[in-house]
């Protein structure tokens, strides 16, 4: 059995066993190697974090730029590796799915579609394109030689639009569709969270505790919740310490963040291994 197959079955099995897991959001390989260092069981890629990694805003990457970091991720670690696939890079269905198929080829062994369009005139896709563009992703996962975990988003709240009952109906759609997992990122409350679970259950749910949303692992649990990422967080909290350490430098002439730093020997044995 090849080493993706592997990592695919691995994966499969932490949404199948009980309990919750957190899947933190690297944003290239070398974060990858630390999160993994740490004991993390797998990890997912975050559109934003490498964007801002590229000078980029977030949904300013290429198809071809996501596939390049997810080699270089999946290269990194022995974790299985989902990719952050932002709408699939294409309003049509085939195209959409053409680009988990490709998101595979490059070692990946789970993804996520979002329901967003990158239009602000008309941010979401109708319900029914919506769900066509799921139906064809999980068709093209299920042509895989190994279980893919497709992850369907619905992306209401990061749009100016909460409406909870329309998310729910969204993923209850992508549930049926065959999404093996469901994900409705902003959600803003404990309450919005149990609803979603209970809603597409006995489905896996994704929660992002990221933002607003302040709770803990063993909260989600009790609710249900299967996995928990964190997005964008990791990465900005990253540039923030930096950037704070740059702005002492500029406006103090001091270096009093050195003592907040990684030790330079740590840090080079960890990326040794």
């Amino acid at each position: 059995m090849d080493a993706q197959t592997l990592r695919a079955q691995a994966f499969k099995a932490l949404h199948e066993r009980n309990g919750v897991f957190v899947i933190p959001n690297p944003w290239d390989a070398g974060s990858a190697k630390m999160l993994a260092s740490l004991g993390f069981e797998a990890l997912a890629t975050t559109s934003a974090g490498y964007a801002f990694s590229k000078a980029r805003p977030d949904g300013g990457l290429t198809l071809d730029e996501t596939l390049d970091n997810v080699r270089a991720i999946v290269a990194a670690t022995d974790l299985p590796v989902a990719v952050d696939l932002e709408n699939g890079f294409a309003d049509d269905p085939v195209d959409c799915a053409k680009s988990l198929l490709r998101a595979a080829e490059a070692g990946a062994v789970g993804g996520s579609i979002e329901d967003a369009t990158g239009r602000a005139d008309a941010p979401i896709f109708c319900f029914e394109h919506a769900v066509a563009r799921i139906e064809a992703a999980v068709a093209a996962a299920r042509s895989l030689p190994f279980p893919f975990t497709l992850t369907a988003r619905a992306e209401n709240f990061l749009h100016g639009n909460p409406d909870l009952d329309d998310t729910i109906r969204r993923l209850q759609a992508f549930a049926e569709a065959g999404a093996d997992v469901l994900y409705a990122p902003g959600l803003r409350s404990a309450e919005d969270v149990l609803a979603v679970v209970r809603a597409v259950a006995p489905k896996p749910v994704n929660v992002l505790m990221s933002g607003g949303l302040k709770l803990k692992v063993e909260q989600l649990r009790g609710m249900g919740v299967k996995r928990i990422s964190v997005g964008s967080a990791l990465a900005l909290a990253a540039l923030g310490e930096f950037y704070r350490a740059a702005e002492e430098i500029q406006t103090s002439g001091t270096f009093g963040f050195t003592s907040r730093s990684m030790p330079y020997a740590q840090a080079n044995q960890l990326f040794k291994g």
